[in-house]
């Protein structure tokens, strides 16, 4: 193969990398992504998309084909706990608590308040596949699977790789501007010398990924049932489907444990294991894969050097509860895409892309820490609710459990104060503020001097604002019989977009005369009555923060640039300034 010159590499084909590519393509970047492995991941990680990757997904042409494949929330939302999947004694497959979660059941008309579009579950098994066909489609030649990155160097003005064709050992050079290490950690931030900062290797988990025919027993509608055995703590277990069909009549689970003395490697043992863990010694089943992993809460040291700049895995790993990891790097990509845009398109300049870090290594770090609360609380709360906790031996666990269920007074006030703690696990199964109300305190935008809204101590609640850093609130507008959400304002192109009140006309005129000045894109919308869009609720004068004179300025990304609440003394000047300082243009 030829020497290759492109803008952007990406190096790692998994969910973080191909969305990368995906943004590029619509955003006019032209780039390359390798890929070390021949095909997506087959392994049963990630599998709960998060309103605020969804949203990103919709605005870049990917939801109809999630909604296919995935199970909608009326289908996952819920988390239940259980003594057993099945079994025939008076404590096996009994119900010990359940809730709604992920935007399921109660939430559901809470996440449709703030999102155009709900949470979904779909494993990175299945959604990995579509990325891949859509990516190659459009950046033909573009996307190398089995192609592996084996050196590279930072020249200053640009990165120069050396891509090896893993089949037949073939190299060759690649030339870029940039390049984007969606790698996991692996090889990119090893060579720089990325620091790993945290709590790494807390624990090793066993995911074994099989297929059988559990319909006799399951609940529909879980997105996670944790399995606390009476008996044996050693059999305790995650049990989550995997489609590709949802609820009862699921083909396909993952089931996370602890091993104990089984040998990982030895697929009879396992499927012997499988069987205990169940409880049914005659299951027939088929055992795809078994795989390792290691719970950690680990931050990158920094997020860019030079002209490399780093992204999901590679930049956090943090426990999977409340499902940060896939959707914190489809988030990171989806703040760095535009902004590459940008800069190589020579709309702003390359001290633009620092901003990067500015932004999502903060977030990245409440991930971390917010991931790692709520896997230490988890663990805690069920011993704690149950009764179970180190000071009781294991040849008790059976009468614990038996006090939980009893039918007396005494048993239910255990299952009152149960029910009470357990409830506290809203900040890892309802932390909507934690998937949507992230936001930039500095970066890439011009702050107003105002102070943040308010946040639940346990992220449960989320609080729209104009707030500069903050994402546009979601309000169904309408123009001409068409009803869009403010969101769909901001289309997949890479332009900025300008939403003023009513009586916004001037601020409309600067932009067009800033957007002409600057060579930027830049869309103008005046909303409320009389304009050409209008609300279709109360919701949008409910959230804009703003008068019918004011405007609001919004990056590519949902995210606020700059707002004026009133109408300026100047406007052309002051819009033109927040564009500059946004694009760092002096």
């Amino acid at each position: 193969m030829d020497a290759i010159e492109v803008p952007v590499l990406i190096v790692g084909g998994g969910g973080c990398g191909l969305s990368a590519s995906l943004f590029l393509s619509d955003l006019g970047v032209e780039h390359l992504l390798v890929e070390r492995h021949t095909d997506t991941s087959r392994l049963p990680r990630a599998h709960y998309l998060n309103q605020r990757t969804m949203d990103i997904f919709r605005q870049h042409g990917l939801v109809d084909v999630v909604h296919e494949l995935a199970a909608p929330v009326e289908m996952f939302g819920r988390v239940r706990w259980q003594t057993s999947l099945t079994g025939d004694g008076p404590l096996d497959a009994r119900v010990i608590h359940e809730m709604d979660a992920f935007g399921g059941g109660a939430l559901t008309d809470v996440y449709a308040e703030h999102g155009p579009v709900l949470p979904a579950k779909l494993p990175q098994l299945r959604l990995e596949p579509e990325m891949r066909r859509r990516a190659e489609r459009d950046n033909p030649g573009g996307v190398l699977f089995g192609h592996e990155l084996t050196t590279f160097t930072d020249e200053g003005d640009r990165v120069v790789a050396e891509i090896r064709e893993v089949a037949t050992g073939e190299t060759t050079t690649v030339t870029a501007q940039y390049l984007i290490a969606a790698d996991g950690g692996r090889t990119v931030g090893t060579q720089l010398g990325v620091r790993m900062e945290g709590v790494p290797s807390m624990l090793n988990v066993t995911t074994a990924y099989l297929t059988a025919d559990l319909s006799r027993w399951w609940h529909d509608g879980t997105i996670i049932t944790w399995f606390v055995n009476p008996y044996r703590p050693d059999l305790s277990c995650t049990l989550m489907e995997m489609g590709p069909t949802w609820g009862k009549n699921c083909e396909e689970w993952a089931l996370h444990f602890n091993p104990g003395d089984a040998d990982r490697d030895d697929p009879d043992q396992m499927i012997a294991r499988i069987r205990e863990v169940l409880g049914i010694p005659d299951l027939e089943l088929t055992l795809h894969r078994i795989s390792q992993w290691t719970v950690e809460g680990v931050l990158a040291d920094r997020y860019r050097q030079g002209r490399v700049l780093i992204v999901g895995d590679a930049a956090h790993r943090q426990p999977p509860t409340t499902g940060l990891g896939l959707n914190g790097g489809v988030q990171d990509v989806h703040n760095l895409a535009w902004k590459l845009a940008a800069v190589v398109s020579g709309r702003a300049d390359d001290s633009l892309l620092d901003s990067y870090e500015t932004e999502r290594r903060p977030v990245g770090k409440r991930n971390v820490e917010w991931g790692l609360s709520t896997w230490f609380h988890h663990k805690v709360v069920t011993e704690a609710a149950v009764g179970l906790g180190a000071h009781i031996p294991v040849e008790r666990r059976p009468s614990v459990f038996a006090a939980f269920f009893d039918s007396s007074p005494v048993g239910r006030a255990v299952r009152a104060r149960a029910a009470e703690i357990l409830n506290t696990h809203r900040s890892e199964c309802q932390a909507l503020d934690l998937e949507v109300g992230f936001t930039y305190e500095d970066g890439a935008l011009v702050p107003d001097g105002t102070e943040p809204p308010a946040r639940a101590a346990l992220g449960n609640e989320y609080h729209p604002t104009t707030r500069p850093g903050h994402m546009l609130p979601h309000a169904w507008i309408e123009r001409d019989g068409e009803r869009l959400s403010t969101h769909d304002l901001v289309g997949r192109a890479g332009g900025f977009v300008l939403i003023a009140g009513p009586e916004g006309k001037a601020w409309c005129d600067a932009a067009a005369e800033a957007a002409e000045k600057l060579a930027v894109p830049l869309t103008t919308v005046r909303i409320g009555d009389g304009a050409e869009y209008t609300a279709a609720d109360a919701r949008w004068a409910a959230v804009r923060e703003i008068t019918d004179e004011g405007a609001v300025l919004v990056r590519p990304d949902h995210h606020v640039a700059w707002r004026s609440r009133t109408a300026g003394d100047d406007p052309a000047a002051a819009l033109g300034d927040a564009l500059s300082h946004v694009l760092a243009r002096g």
